[in-house]
């Protein structure tokens, strides 16, 4: 596949996520009403946000690129099959989305063969667009444009961890992050899909979660691996339905976490 045209398709999806920050960005911080997606007891909201930015995105596929597929958390598959497939979590932390904090971010990937090729995290309150595909990595923000690189960390000792709730983790998978967040210099909680982001900034060294599905780990793999990072499964292999995800900055890092986390994954 010539480069030039997987370039065409990386602009597309800055396109897309700009596209996608017009309509979330007049919704944040609005009482713009959210329903309930889980069942009594517990709480997976979905706003207006969530669903008029992907209805947003998929009118801009269809006009375009008509025999692209499109998988997306709130409206299904539709030409899944397709030589290229469009990944999408129009927001992605919509807890974050409704209580206000400006960890939430837009989801965007391109798969071709079945691997994504190109991958966005835009935070679109921040004005932060990080972009992964052909073009290389990188961070769009108001400052202008600017190279992503992970950082060297050697061992899990001085490594800053994240992920999103230690409550979303089964007993076996909480008792691995324990295991690791023990072992580890710094946590943090709460930040989603940002966290990745921050491991291609070079700000994280790891991030360890379950329960993702297709849209919420797809465009981390273009962006956390072209700053030179590794997006695995728990086992060490490639990210694939079981929905455990590790990113690293530092193969060294993830290798001290697996010891743990192999035993849930």
């Amino acid at each position: 596949m010539r480069d030039e045209r997987l370039q065409s398709f990386e602009s597309f999806a800055v396109e897309l996520a700009r596209a996608a920050g017009q309509v979330t960005l007049p919704l944040f911080r609005t009482d713009c009403g959210d329903d309930n997606k889980a069942g009594p007891g517990a709480y997976d909201p979905v706003t207006a946000a969530d669903r008029g930015a992907e209805a947003a995105i998929r009118r801009l596929i269809a006009e375009r690129f008509p025999d692209h597929g499109v998988i997306g958390e709130e409206y299904g598959e539709d030409r899944p099959d397709a030589e290229f497939v469009w990944v999408l979590d129009p927001v992605d932390g919509t807890r974050a989305f409704v209580s206000g904090l400006p960890l939430w971010t837009t989801l965007i990937a391109l798969r071709h063969a079945e691997k994504p090729v190109v991958g966005v995290i835009a935070q679109p309150y921040l004005d932060e667009i990080f972009v992964g595909g052909p073009s290389g990595t990188r961070l769009l923000d108001r400052s202008g444009e600017r190279a992503l690189r992970v950082r060297s960390c050697p061992r899990l000792t001085e490594a800053v961890i994240a992920t999103t709730d230690p409550a979303l983790f089964t007993g076996s998978e909480l008792g691995a992050w324990t295991q690791v967040r023990a072992a580890a210099r710094l946590a943090r909680l709460g930040c989603d899909a940002y966290a990745y982001a921050m491991v291609a900034l070079g700000r994280v060294d790891l991030v360890a979660e379950s329960g993702l599905k297709l849209w919420d780990w797809s465009a981390l793999v273009p962006v956390v691996e072209g700053a030179g990072g590794l997006v695995a499964d728990w086992r060490g292999g490639a990210p694939d339905a079981s929905g455990r995800i590790a990113a690293c900055g530092d193969r060294r890092v993830l290798d001290e976490a697996l010891v743990a986390l192999k035993r849930a994954g």
